[in-house]
């Protein structure tokens, strides 16, 4: 008999004849094996992985995740369940689809579902090459979208441009150590990529412009405490006042008076003291001289 050639209910053949007969995926990973062995042993015994990713094609993957993806992540809860996002990022790996239909899923269909976006771009990020990987998602780094996160500690929000940053900038995403790519510069040093430019401009023509207008502002402040200098110094000269300097000159004024006044209280005091003791003393005098 002939070795049949059809497709088996058991995933777990992917798993035991990718390795030596299956091709390798572009970046030169073999595909049953760029997720770690605990991940994919639980992926592989998940309820959803069992039911909704058997005998599925390319075109199914649209609706398993219109309709069960609701979130990203790896494994969630305190039993490290795999997510459905995860369990069909899997699935993927075993079904290698083609460019054009990666593209479909960002461009086309990524426009509506932005989870299906999200599921392509994490998918390239574990299969094609670096160069590949940093022309596919930095266009994606001005989508603006929200993405729910779930993970061993709870949900959170994040947002599809910081879920790009991510698969970009770090060693792990999702529950998944991802392999390790050269960095941007040196693939611009060995003209594999061409020098990119932020949607903001040159970051050198930014700093040099915050610097000018830092400088336009200190030249505008000093500008003005030099002119109220000469105003004031011009109102001494020519003995006009404004409401604030009449209102100064008033206060002083004043304080000077109530100075003034408790001068002369005091002396008044010092004085009505000092007759009252004199009268005192005479009219002792004139007692003792008297028979």
């Amino acid at each position: 008999m002939s070795k049949s050639t059809h497709h088996r209910a058991d995933e777990r053949r992917f798993l035991d004849e990718r390795g030596s007969s299956g091709p390798l995926a572009p970046n030169g990973l073999n595909p049953a094996t760029i997720l770690e062995k605990p991940v994919r042993d639980r992926i592989v015994n998940s309820y959803f992985y069992q039911e909704q990713c058997f005998a599925v094609n390319e075109a199914d993957i649209v609706d398993r995740v219109v309709e069960h993806v609701s979130f990203i992540g790896g494994v969630y809860g305190q039993f490290q369940k795999p997510t459905p996002f995860l369990c069909l990022a899997f699935k993927l790996l075993q079904l290698q689809p083609s460019d054009a239909i990666l593209d479909e899923y960002l461009q086309f269909g990524g426009e509506k579902f932005k989870y299906l976006r999200a599921l392509a771009l994490f998918y390239i990020r574990l299969t094609r090459q670096d160069k590949d990987v940093y022309k596919v998602l930095e266009p994606f780094l001005e989508d603006k979208r929200k993405l729910r996160r779930k993970g061993r500690n709870g949900t959170s929000l994040t947002y599809m441009d910081e879920f790009v940053d991510d698969l970009l900038t770090k060693d792990r995403v999702c529950a998944t150590s991802l392999w390790k790519m050269r960095k941007r510069d040196i693939l611009e040093d060995l003209e594999l990529l061409e020098a990119r430019v932020s949607p903001l401009g040159d970051i050198e023509d930014l700093l040099e412009e915050e610097e000018e207008e830092e400088d336009r502002n200190g030249d505008g402040v000093k500008e003005e405490d030099d002119s109220e200098g000469e105003v004031g110094e011009l109102e001494e000269r020519d003995g006009t006042r404004t409401p604030d300097s009449r209102s100064r000159s008033r206060s002083r004024s004043r304080s000077v008076r109530g100075d003034r006044m408790d001068i002369d209280g005091g002396d008044y005091r010092r004085r009505s003291r000092d007759r009252s003791w004199g009268r005192s003393r005479s009219r002792s005098r004139s007692r003792s001289r008297s028979p």
